[in-house]
């Protein structure tokens, strides 16, 4: 554990969250205000501050309250970082000008690493077979069943509503009362961003196109293997793939630092 706990820590460096709380018990992982908020601050390389002064001042959501404003970007924070200096977020930034359709997978691909009730209910969700429906009560039960009587049952209730919604604007589900797995949309941009998250989490070769993070895609192995042939045609990543040995680099994204603490992780 005490080996975990100190990956863990070099993660956060980077921008993975590994916090008790989450977000998902007050609100989804609310792709709608991260697509106003990045569409409202333009520049890849604005500062944590930036989006504060959009949603608080030029109150770019919409929201009514100052109160609601904070709490907006809080949440925001939890789930994204909301800061460039963060290589999670700045990987976010990248691929979302790049690759629109690929937006709901990248949201969740992040929140993923940040967001620990949406990281835990991940391998329940997945498992579903396309057409099953995924209920209220299973997740519910599911939650429940990771920390008996953490929750309330009205608390249990919202957090599995949020966590169905977040799975739903993600593409994992559909429907509105009525959810029913799907098949998420894997892009370009969303495969490389799975890879990047497993290659800086110290996986290389063939096992970063079958780790947590791809699993997300709902993509087989040698559709993603297209998808990431062709971000590395685009420029966006470096994949050479000999046979089966694999190599993914990242040259656009991860700093000289922050190879230097890969390096001393692995």
């Amino acid at each position: 554990m005490a080996v975990e706990n100190i990956h863990n820590k070099k993660l956060e460096r980077l921008g993975f969250s590994y916090e008790r709380g989450g977000v998902h018990t007050a609100r989804t992982m609310m792709l709608a205000e991260l697509r106003a908020l990045l569409s409202f601050v333009d520049a890849a390389d604005a500062a944590k501050a930036d989006y504060l002064e959009a949603i608080q001042t030029a109150n770019c959501l919409g929201k009514r309250s100052g109160k609601t404003r904070t709490l907006t970007f809080r949440h925001l924070v939890d789930l994204y970082a909301l800061d460039p200096r963060l290589l999670v977020f700045r990987a976010l930034r990248f691929f979302w000008k790049r690759d629109v359709d690929g937006q709901p997978l990248l949201a969740a691909l992040c929140a993923y690493s940040r967001d620990p009730l949406l990281r835990a209910t991940a391998p329940f969700v997945l498992g579903f077979q396309e057409g099953a429906t995924v209920t209220r009560e299973a997740i519910e039960e599911f939650i429940d069943a990771q920390e008996p009587g953490r929750f309330s049952k009205a608390t249990l209730k919202s957090t599995a509503q949020n966590i169905n919604s977040s799975w739903t604007q993600a593409g994992h589900l559909v429907g509105r009362v009525r959810k029913v797995r799907t098949c998420a949309v894997a892009t370009p941009g969303s495969v490389s961003f799975a890879l990047l998250l497993g290659y800086v989490s110290g996986l290389r070769g063939e096992s970063l196109l079958k780790s947590d993070f791809t699993r997300m895609l709902d993509c087989p192995f040698e559709k993603t293997i297209e998808l990431a042939e062709d971000a590395s045609r685009r420029g966006w990543i470096s994949l050479k793939r000999v046979g089966q040995v694999v190599e993914v680099l990242f040259p656009n994204l991860i700093t000289a630092q922050e190879m230097e603490w890969l390096r001393e992780q692995n």
